[in-house]
């Protein structure tokens, strides 16, 4: 049984999200390596979380749980 790879469609060109230039496929959806790695860099230091708030006694509500108290 042979098990070749079928050939990818090529992407669409779109603009590079960090510089603007129009992506390769080879970095896809980036234009190059560089690019590819400063979104990486941005993920990794947190720069593309979401803030949220947790409740005032979320921590104490879970520490009870913990004791075997029950609600």
């Amino acid at each position: 049984m042979s098990t070749k790879a079928t050939p990818s469609k090529p992407r669409a060109a779109r603009p590079c999200p960090i510089c603007s230039k129009m992506s390769v496929d080879r970095f896809h959806p980036f234009c190059s390596d560089r690019c590819a790695n400063i979104d990486l860099h941005r993920w990794l230091g947190g720069n593309y979380r979401i803030p949220s708030r947790e409740p005032a006694d979320f921590a104490e509500s879970e520490v009870e749980r913990d004791d075997g108290a029950e609600d």
